[in-house]
């Protein structure tokens, strides 16, 4: 009797997707909280907003992509974003309005959009359903929208244990 181990696996030409690959890494990301920049965290006074945007440290944002929101209850005039974006596009590498979660799920949206798709005609594709990190809904949805019309067949979960989602008949 032979002991020879067989990856059954790694033989049935499975390509494996992991979505958490197409996250932006952590240290490339920053938030902007406009309500720092408010009188009592809540008005916007605007003599007070510049001043206190002239003398902040922008060099923290450098090279870095800037979720700019507000996380008070406070109204804020379409002027302020314009100024903070001022500021911001010189250094940044990408300013977007809106928390980090937003930021996160538009890059990593718009990292899937990007994937060349004829890369997997064809493919048996596994899209990874477990992680460390949290994968929006949104981003399987975007992955399936764009294998479905090349690759073979697409499933859910891991190698050893999938969910079916397509076949090609």
């Amino acid at each position: 009797m032979s002991d020879v181990i067989v990856n059954k696996v790694a033989e049935s030409g499975l390509v494996s997707l992991d979505l958490q690959d197409f996250l932006p890494a952590e240290g490339d990301l920053a938030v902007l909280d406009l309500k720092d920049f408010l009188f009592m965290g809540l008005i916007l006074k605007e003599k007070d907003f510049r001043t206190a945007l002239q003398s902040y440290d922008w060099t923290t944002f450098t090279g870095r992509k800037v979720a700019v929101f507000c996380s008070a209850d406070a109204i804020i005039p379409a002027w302020a974003y314009m100024l903070v974006a001022t500021y911001l596009e010189p250094i940044a590498a990408l300013v977007f309005l809106g928390d980090p979660v937003a930021l996160r799920k538009q890059l990593l949206l718009e990292a899937i959009a990007a994937l060349p798709a004829a890369e997997y005609a064809d493919k048996r594709v596994v899209v990874k359903g477990c992680g460390d990190a949290e994968v929006p809904p949104d981003a399987y949805l975007a992955i399936t929208l764009k294998l479905r019309p090349v690759a073979k067949s697409i499933m859910y979960g891991e190698p050893c244990s999938t969910v079916p989602v397509f076949k090609r008949k």
